[in-house]
């Protein structure tokens, strides 16, 4: 069974459409890794470099490790940060190699999938068009859509779905994310996705719960509205965000064609799952372009956070008015507001995004500042609260709460520096001493770890800790469920097919256990 994701920092395409992009033969520069708004900020990127917040083990002094380091302990190929202050780009750097085991270096100019920051950025297409064609916000958002139809039923009889609580996360639609397809597999139309039907490998994008009643993520969601933004404007979809956000904002490095045109490739860096294997193909390809679609850079996204920081002061209206921008950086529902996040205690807006083989975080503030991350491992969102830590540091800006220390990622550190064993004394001390209402503790984080030992070939380590998580948690049926896989990886085959049982035992709706059993040959009864 997957594991659960454990950062809090929570993905068709039409051949013949490459005179979309906007990385064109026209765009000569060398390839750099590094550029400057002023030479003073070479000393300013050296300090946030060195200045991360040091790795601090129980019983041992701090170590300082430098960002090189830290990618080099988590295993993750290449980095893409850009920095913006007071309404500025000030400084762009890559870091590492575009691709694992290879020696092409990641520059500013470097592509990385987006994931789901192109959530809010289809949102501002979105708003562009609203206001243009003075769509209302509130209505029943079949009333625009015309070649597909969200089904009805007893939840939408008194509210109805609409595009502010599509792009909100509270309409009730369901589908969280998408894990996408092979670059060398079929890939289903929008229409196909939004039904669940194969060649899709989602469910179908339903109403289960009252529109407005509950915030919950909902990548479906924005698929919806990607396929109403193509009935209502009868244009592919990235020649919409094209000619919409991409090139009225100067997004030369920017584009949501799906699969990515072979003429960009080189410029792309390559997925990599947290053991350090790359994703087949290189990266997967995302049909829901307007949830996950978006090919990019630092920079760009940058440019996204600026023109929103410009549009709320009434400074620009490129893509949408004054009045529009401070309604989508306006909390909407728990934690969103028109595409952003907008957390209720802190004072930032951006989005996390999670691509198989990538991670990307943008944190911006209305003042113009803020910092976009780009990564081509799924290890890559260990990094998000290190740098922007030394950012906000460097540059003395306020309203960013890092989250602290916690149980996992104390688990995780001691595992990459002193063994699974040294993980595993420390969780089961922590896990005796803790009192019923500490919820860092839970099933979770060994299943976590455990996993990322497996993907990364250590299979005696990886059966240890899913061991300890059985011995901790013998109740919870996804840690047997775990175990029977770290078996079933080591060879042994019979205690594989008895933690199966046991899992399903306590769960009889776990498929999973069902198919393992069967791969395995035993019966699931």
């Amino acid at each position: 069974m997957n594991p659960r994701p454990s950062s809090r920092l929570l993905t068709v395409a039409l051949s013949g459409l490459t005179a979309l992009g906007l990385l064109t033969a026209a765009d000569t520069r060398k390839p750099a890794t590094q550029w400057l708004a002023r030479p003073t900020e070479a000393a300013r990127i050296a300090r946030v470099e060195q200045g991360l917040p040091a790795v601090t083990l129980p019983g041992e002094a701090p170590r300082q490790l430098s960002l090189p380091q830290w990618m080099e302990l988590y295993g993750i190929p290449g980095v893409s940060i850009a920095v913006f202050d007071q309404g500025s780009l000030i400084w762009a750097k890559g870091y590492g190699v575009k691709q694992v085991g290879g020696t092409d270096a990641v520059t500013v100019d470097t592509l990385f999938q987006a994931a789901s920051i192109s959530k809010p950025v289809a949102a501002l297409a979105a708003m562009h068009h609203a206001e243009k064609r003075k769509w209302s916000l509130d209505a029943d958002i079949n009333d625009t859509l015309i070649s597909w139809k969200l089904p009805d039923n007893e939840f939408t009889k008194e509210q109805k779905v609409t595009l502010r609580r599509l792009l909100s996360h509270s309409a009730g639609t369901t589908v969280s994310g998408f894990p996408g397809y092979s670059v060398t597999g079929p890939v289903p139309t929008t229409q196909q996705v939004l039904d669940g039907e194969k060649p899709a490998n989602t469910s179908a994008v339903r109403v289960d719960t009252v529109p407005g009643t509950l915030t919950r993520y909902s990548g479906g969601g924005t698929t919806i509205v990607q396929q109403m933004l193509v009935d209502q404007l009868k244009k592919p979809f990235p020649q919409i965000m094209k000619e919409t956000v991409l090139a009225p904002l100067g997004m030369k490095h920017s584009t949501y064609e799906q699969p990515l045109p072979k003429h960009l490739a080189s410029m792309a860096a390559s997925g990599t799952y947290s053991g350090g294997k790359s994703v087949e193909g290189r990266w997967h390809v995302y049909p829901e372009m307007a949830p996950a679609g978006l090919w990019t850079t630092p920079s760009d996204l940058a440019r996204v956070a600026l023109e929103m920081s410009k549009a709320t002061k009434g400074q620009s209206r490129r893509v949408v008015s004054q009045a529009m921008a401070k309604q989508m950086l306006t909390r909407q529902s728990e934690r969103f507001g028109i595409g952003f996040e907008r957390p209720s205690d802190q004072d930032w807006f951006g989005h996390g995004g999670s691509n198989e083989g990538y991670r990307c975080f943008l944190m911006a503030f209305e003042s113009g500042s803020g910092v976009a991350i780009m990564t081509n491992s799924d290890a890559g969102s260990r990094l998000f609260e290190p740098i922007i830590a030394s950012v906000m540091a460097e540059y003395g800006w306020k309203g960013y709460t890092l989250a602290p220390d916690n149980a996992f990622t104390t688990v995780d550190l001691l595992t990459r520096l002193k063994g699974a064993d040294a993980a595993i004394t420390w969780f089961k001390a922590r896990k005796s001493a803790a009192t019923p209402e500490d919820k860092q503790l839970s099933p979770a984080v060994l299943n976590d770890i455990a996993y990322s030992l497996l993907r990364s070939g250590k299979v005696p380590d990886a059966v240890k800790m899913f061991e300890a998580n059985v011995e901790l948690y013998p109740q919870d049926s996804n840690a047997h469920d775990s175990l029977g896989e770290g078996y079933a990886e080591a060879g042994r085959k019979d205690e594989a097919i008895f933690r199966y049982k046991k899992s399903l035992e306590l769960d009889p709706k776990n498929n999973n256990a069902v198919m393992m059993l069967e791969k395995l040959g035993a019966a699931s009864k």
